[in-house]
């Protein structure tokens, strides 16, 4: 800090580096510093105020009181005299021709809304006050306000643009409430979203629900639990059809439907795809893989392609992978004209047995999942049973719910090809309409690390976006997403996520420490007082403090979350649960309905 010279010298400013920030430290001439003792000869006064105060609340509330009762507006003089007869002998001194409890009771009311005003004044204050400095504000966020979000709305949907009054759905996805007590926030339909929240943070009540009842086109959602499932489905028939992928019994939904796996396999590039979801539903990391797992990759795609342009099934691409000797899908590539990939899989036939063997079982493990006939029955053809066509769904308002557990003998694998299938239908109907879906499709791929790994979703995240396929991603931490697609593949998922929502529970501290960053510093000033020979001094010294501190971050309470949008400011959102809005009592009592179904149908499964 400065130091003051001689009396009445000028104020002076000194600069420092301090903690790697600037500190600005300001010290101005001496000046007495404020003891107890300067106090004293306020006291008077103060109380004197104080009183005057209470008398004056008292003279009001009792004329009122007074004047209600029907003794008339006959105020009596605001003076010592008034005021010593109403301590000394109370109202009926002061206003006798009126009731004693009416004189009473308008003095209560009067004292009890000031009361009222001075509390609702300070809660209002406290409030303004519990967003940390240098977060954004409504003035930063404008873009998601709903006046913002509607403008936007009209842009990206024509079907809106000559609407009058647009419904709050039709203008964005809701993000929450902007902390502390701020209007709602929408993010747009070309906005993709990634969020990453502990269990129990509020990602099934307070993101995924909501997304799914107030989508506005069609819906795909995957989990690894039937509670989302329980709360929205008779929501969803109300827009239009459910269908419900459940091969592992999440739900135990009797299979109702039925989706021909091989039909994106049309193509070497589909049948890639479709492999590569099998492959990563058991590689642990995308960004890793030897070479028995390229190999098997390579091999799958060769008998998914052979058994598309042969019009086989999924029982007969199993029997090939259970006998390498098999010439039936050779000859079926060759028969397509596919020559090349035809010769490649006969290489790896007739390669070393060593070699040629551990491809085939890795691709067998990979593909394991299809060895439950309860698990290939939803992927092979059932005349019986309505065929759901991706392509149908992505111009429909229909919901596509796809359960599967996760661990060994999962079928993520499925889930994770049907998902693909859907968003790709998606985007060459977006296409076909001019470039964007017109309602946006929904989907909400919660525990995607788990049941729907697709490994190129980080390359495709930006462009769902700008054809209105609005994705949310849902993971438990950030490492969770390293785990799956890499370090270079998560940190271009969240480049390319547009909305980034950061829950409580985040206790990857490298994570942590690196979104504080983002979020960024302030200045933070801070007064401290000197004592010279010449007399006392004041300085005021400015430094750079983090906005929210990593410890912070991580203690964010439950129920809010760190809002990143791309091109704002970071703000402080308060989730909306759906449990929470109107019409929650009817959704409740219709999920309540659901969960005693789901569990009869439990028994009934156990019982068989």
């Amino acid at each position: 800090m400065g130091r003051v010279g001689a009396a009445g010298a000028k104020e002076n400013t000194a600069h420092q580096q301090v903690h790697g920030g600037t500190e600005l430290t300001t010290t101005r001439t001496p000046r007495h510093h404020t003891t107890g003792d300067d106090f004293l000869p306020w006291l008077i006064p103060g109380t004197a105020l104080l009183v005057a105060t209470a008398f004056l609340g008292a003279w009001l509330g009792g004329t009122l009181g007074a004047a209600l009762s029907g003794a008339g507006w006959n105020p009596p003089p605001f003076s010592l005299e008034t005021m010593s007869a109403l301590v000394q002998e109370g109202p009926a001194a002061v206003w006798p021709t009126a009731s004693t409890g009416a004189v009473t009771a308008g003095m209560g009311t009067v004292f009890g809304g000031t009361l009222a005003l001075l509390i609702t004044l300070t809660l209002l204050v406290r409030r303004r006050s519990a967003r940390p400095t240098g977060l954004a504000g409504r003035r930063e966020l404008s873009g998601l306000l709903p006046k913002g979000a509607a403008t936007r709305a009209r842009q990206l949907r024509p079907s809106l643009a000559k609407s009058g009054r647009l419904a709050p759905d039709d203008t964005g996805n809701l993000l929450g409430n902007l902390e502390p007590g701020g209007p709602e926030l929408r993010s747009s339909y070309e906005d993709v979203e990634l969020d990453l929240m502990a269990p129990r943070a509020g990602k099934s009540t307070g993101i995924a629900v909501p997304r799914v009842l107030r989508a506005r086109g069609s819906v795909l959602l995957t989990s690894n639990k039937a509670d989302v499932y329980s709360v929205t489905r008779a929501e969803r028939e109300r827009a239009g059809r459910v269908w419900t992928f459940d091969p592992q019994g999440i739900a135990h939904t009797p299979r109702t439907l039925w989706w021909d796996m091989l039909a994106d396999a049309a193509t070497i590039e589909g049948a890639r795809r479709l492999a590569g979801h099998f492959v990563g539903a058991v590689n642990d990391d995308a960004s890793k893989r030897d070479f028995w797992i390229s190999a098997a990759q390579n091999t799958l795609t060769a008998l998914f392609h052979a058994a598309n342009r042969g019009g086989r099934q999924v029982g007969e691409v199993l029997g090939w992978l259970a006998d390498p000797a098999d010439r039936t899908p050779i000859d079926l590539l060759r028969d397509a004209g596919m020559s090349a990939l035809a010769d490649q899989l006969q290489g790896t036939v007739q390669g070393a047995v060593e070699t040629r063997d551990g491809i085939y079982e890795t691709a067998r493990q990979c593909v394991a999942c299809l060895l439950d006939p309860t698990i290939a029955a939803w992927v092979s053809p059932d005349a019986a049973l309505p065929q759901f066509l991706p392509e149908r769904h992505a111009l429909s308002c229909d919901t596509l719910y796809l359960l599967s557990k996760d661990g060994g003998g999962s079928a993520a694998g499925v889930i994770a090809a049907c998902a693909d299938s859907v968003l790709r239908a998606g985007v060459v109907a977006a296409e076909r309409m001019g470039g964007r879906l017109d309602p946006p499709m929904t989907a909400v791929l919660d525990e995607a690390a788990n049941v729907c790994r697709i490994s190129d979703l980080p390359d495709l995240y930006s462009h769902f976006g700008s054809r209105g396929i609005n994705v949310v991603t849902l993971l438990q931490s950030y490492r969770q997403g390293t785990r799956v697609w890499g370090e270079a593949g998560m940190d271009a998922l969240w480049g390319a996520a547009t909305i980034k929502l950061l829950g409580a529970g985040l206790d990857d501290a490298d994570f942590v420490e690196k979104v504080s960053r983002l979020v960024g510093e302030h200045d933070v000033s801070t007064v401290s007082y000197s004592r010279g020979k010449d007399g006392r001094s004041r300085s005021t010294s400015y430094r750079l403090e983090r906005i929210l501190p990593a410890d912070r971050i991580r203690a964010l309470p439950k129920g809010t979350a760190l809002l990143l949008a791309t091109g704002v400011k970071p703000a402080l959102v308060r989730l909306r649960p759906w449990y929470a809005e109107p019409g929650a009592d009817r959704i409740a009592t219709a999920a309540q309905a659901e969960v005693k179904a789901i569990t009869a149908r439990a028994a009934e499964a156990i019982a068989r």
